[in-house]
């Protein structure tokens, strides 16, 4: 046995489990509103933040010493600060790199545990529908910030003649929507456009209403429940994907249904998590996040419907290009990226 080599693995497993607790303290700043109420990034006492929270300051002097422990905030002579940069990830929702409202989604690993061993016992399935409800709604506030920080600046610009047809006036289809966000964000940049998501989970579909009513676009983005093989039209402009096909059963079966329902000079628009075409190229702590989200979330989904393919969440770029050229695609590229996404385009 390498003694050091023990010793190294062993440090990577308590920083882990460090990790993993924090992220539960995440949750508690994240809905009791500390971050928010320490996002001036001024020192603070645990008795001055108790003051404006309303939260036990025992309690609270624990919670800020796992954070200065952690390096999520810095100390000072009993008073602790949040810094700007933190303050980003933290505690304001409209920056694009927040990411403490999309905490549930790992927090519903642990809920639904027993279900994934059952699936691992089993065969391998466990549908969307069945997750810890904390799962929806951290799914949406982990994907949102960065749809609003890409999608109409970027994404949509990167696909050939896409913004013309929005700005003039298109048809759009958002495939496996979920609560919308990605649907109402294009709705409200693009007024002479007609937006449609569809999903299989009905209770998304009701919050996503909810959400365009919200907004503001409820007479231009509309929700129904339908799969990806079977809901209507065949004149569309444009048809979505945003990190939702790895998760599909029949993907194959899924973009020949998009093929279909597209205009001829239609166009698709794939947005999946940033992955290379090997392992190897995907041992980064990115690949390591998606792969580990895979095996809770996007795989067993896959394999409770037909065909049950089971892409995962990093399947790459050519074996997504291999689903589309199956499907009937003869144009498939990767129109741009970011360090989490990969954005294709596809057309007939």
């Amino acid at each position: 046995m390498d003694e050091a080599r023990l010793n190294d693995f062993m440090g990577k497993l308590i920083n882990d489990m460090g990790g993993a607790a924090m992220l539960a303290n995440v949750m508690l700043g994240e809905e009791l509103g500390l971050y928010r109420a320490m996002a001036d990034s001024q020192l603070i006492s645990p008795e001055a933040l108790a003051d404006k929270t309303g939260c036990h300051p025992r309690l609270l002097r624990e919670w800020l010493s796992a954070h200065a422990a952690s390096g999520y905030m810095e100390h000072r002579d009993g008073q602790f600060r949040l810094p700007e940069e933190q303050a980003l990830a933290l505690a304001n929702e409209d920056s694009p790199v927040y990411v403490a409202g999309g905490v549930g989604v790992v927090a519903s690993f642990f809920h639904d545990k027993d279900k994934l061993i059952s699936a691992m016992r089993g065969n391998g399935g466990l549908p969307w529908g069945e997750h810890h409800p904390c799962m929806f709604n951290g799914t949406e506030r982990f994907f949102r910030p960065g749809y609003k920080a890409h999608l109409v600046a970027e994404w949509l610009p990167a696909l050939d003649g896409v913004v013309a047809k929005l700005e003039a006036g298109a048809k759009v289809a958002d495939i496996g929507c979920g609560h919308g966000a990605s649907t109402v964000i294009m709705a409200q940049a693009y007024p002479n456009s007609r937006f449609v998501g569809f999903d299989y989970h009905a209770p998304s579909v009701t919050v996503a209403c909810q959400r365009a009513e919200t907004a503001g676009v409820a007479s231009r983005a509309r929700f129904f429940q339908g799969t990806a093989k079977s809901y209507p039209g065949d004149d569309y402009d444009l048809i979505c994907y945003f990190d939702c096909l790895h998760d599909m059963g029949d993907p194959v079966g899924a973009a020949r249904h998009a093929c279909n329902s597209l205009k001829p000079d239609g166009t698709v628009l794939l947005v999946e998590p940033y992955a290379n075409d090997s392992l190897d190229d995907n041992i980064t702590p990115v690949g390591r996040l998606f792969y580990a989200a895979s095996t809770f979330i996007c795989t067993p989904n896959s394999l409770s419907q037909e065909v049950g393919l089971g892409l995962g969440a990093q399947a790459g770029e050519a074996r997504l290009r291999k689903v589309f050229t199956e499907a009937g695609f003869k144009q498939f590229r990767r129109a741009t990226q970011t360090p989490f996404n990969l954005i294709l385009e596809a057309r007939k």
